[in-house]
Formats: C-alpha cells, sequence, structure tokens
C-alpha cells in the first residue's frame, strides 16, 4: 500500500484543518488506517485510528472531542478532521495502515506510512 498524506498547512489557534491520506496498491478497505504526529523532538504519538469498515474509531486522549477520522472506503481515502486546534497540535502527521485495531497505539502495530504532512498551529 502506498500512501499519501495531504491537507497541513498553517493556522491560527482555534482553527480548523482537514488532512486527507489517499492510497493506492493493495486493497485498502481492508486495513485499520491510523494517523500519529511527531513533534520536533519527540517521539510519533497516536493521534487516532478507523476500522477497515469505518464503524468505529479510536482516539488519543489529547485530541478525543476535537478531531474525528473519517474514510471512503469508494475512494481510498481516510481522513483527520482537526478542530479547536492548539499551538502544542504542531507536529508532522503521518497516515499509516495496519492489519488490526488491536495495535492501534503503537507505530509497530502498522505496516505501511504516508510521507507526512505538517500542520503548524500559531497562538
Amino acid at each position: 500500500v502506498q500512501l499519501q498524506a495531504s491537507g497541513g498547512g498553517l493556522v491560527q489557534a482555534g482553527g480548523a484543518l482537514r488532512l486527507s491520506c489517499a492510497a493506492s496498491g493493495r486493497t485498502f478497505s481492508g486495513y485499520v488506517m491510523g494517523w500519529f504526529g511527531q513533534a520536533p523532538g519527540k517521539e510519533r504519538e497516536f493521534v487516532g485510528a478507523i476500522t477497515s469498515s469505518g464503524y468505529s474509531a479510536y482516539y488519543g486522549d489529547s485530541v478525543r472531542g476535537r478531531f474525528t477520522i473519517s474514510r471512503d472506503n469508494a475512494k481510498n481515502t481516510v481522513y483527520l478532521q482537526m478542530n479547536s486546534l492548539k499551538p502544542e497540535d504542531t507536529a508532522v502527521y503521518y497516515c499509516a495502515a495496519g492489519p488490526t485495531i488491536a495495535s492501534r497505539g503503537t507505530p509497530a502495530g502498522y505496516d505501511y506510512w504516508g510521507q507526512g504532512t505538517l500542520v503548524t498551529v500559531s497562538s
């Protein structure tokens, strides 16, 4: 699976962005899709994940209630809607594809990664 993330940019605190991750290659609908954020000098942090069907989504504590993950299997695309952005959300955001929702919270649970897209939130 090849993944291409897009949609990052500069936004003021309190604003919103929507990231997209387009997949090509093997069957997209068979994969759990996750989003991770990596701030400068920090480890990659779990943002959220969505099951292969799109029926269930899970979120990290720092974004729950502000971010929403969705997917369109017909378009081979997963989305991350980011609302009420804070300066501490500034990071490179990566999408990833993996086999099981049980391993959603760790980078090791994913087999394929996109290149990342930078989100900068100004105060």
